[in-house]
């Protein structure tokens, strides 16, 4: 199984890699920053890579194709939460660095494959539910997983011969957490007391725990319509 998976040096795509690895898959793993799985397992492959970089990105990915022009997952993770404030606190900069990350990133990346007849049988994009919810101080953040779920329906739509996904992860304890857990209470912002609360409890597992269910709930995926927004929370696992 030939596996892609952006943001893997921290959280839910390191989680997710090394779920993978573990299984004996071969996987790339793309990040700004490095990766340990590089150094535990030998069938991890890590390349450091600016996304956004869109001018070079296809310089960069390039040495990609020197592996393999054949994948069975592609999982777009990589993304940034910005901040966590009154929309109108957030900076068209920090919103468009945002976008940048989340949404255009992914762009590139489908892209390059696409131009380049790279084979995937499916793609997942690591969505939310911030991109349905609204929540007040998310607004850099919603909007752009809103934007990313359009952006995989689109693409499901005018390339039939793979399966799209965004996946809302649910809650996973992550260095954005972290970020969350050490902002004021804010009464005006309720979701920083929630998510606080959450952390440390089953509701919010680690990365490593969540990689599993992720990866079972990407399986599931294929079932439904190609260009689907899916909430793992919504899956019976039982099953």
């Amino acid at each position: 199984m030939n596996v892609l998976i952006t943001g893997t040096s921290s959280g839910i795509g390191y989680g997710i890699a090394k779920s993978l690895c573990r299984q004996g898959a071969k996987v790339i793993g793309l990040s700004r920053g490095k990766s340990s799985l590089s150094e535990l397992y030998p069938n991890y492959k890590h390349f450091q890579i600016d996304l956004t970089d869109f001018a070079n990105i296809h310089i960069q990915l390039q040495s990609i194709l020197d592996i393999t022009n054949n994948f069975d997952l592609v999982v777009l993770n990589a993304g940034i939460l910005g901040d966590i404030a009154a929309f109108h606190e957030q900076s068209i900069d920090i919103s468009k660095q945002v976008m940048d990350i989340n949404v255009w990133a992914n762009k590139a990346l489908i892209d390059f494959f696409l131009e380049r007849k790279i084979s995937v049988k499916q793609w997942v994009a690591i969505s939310s539910g911030a991109a349905k919810n609204g929540s007040a101080g998310w607004g850099a953040y919603s909007v752009s997983k809103a934007a990313l779920n359009m952006l995989i329906q689109t693409y499901a739509a005018e390339n039939p011969q793979s399966h799209f996904c965004a996946l809302a992860p649910g809650l996973v304890d992550t260095q954005m957490q972290d970020y969350i857990s050490s902002l004021p209470s804010n009464q005006s912002i309720p979701t920083i007391e929630k998510l606080k609360s959450a952390k440390g409890t089953p509701d919010m597992p680690d990365a490593i725990a969540a990689g599993p269910m992720l990866l079972k709930a990407m399986e599931k995926a294929l079932d439904y319509e190609s260009g689907v927004f899916l909430d793992v929370r919504h899956f019976d696992f039982a099953q």
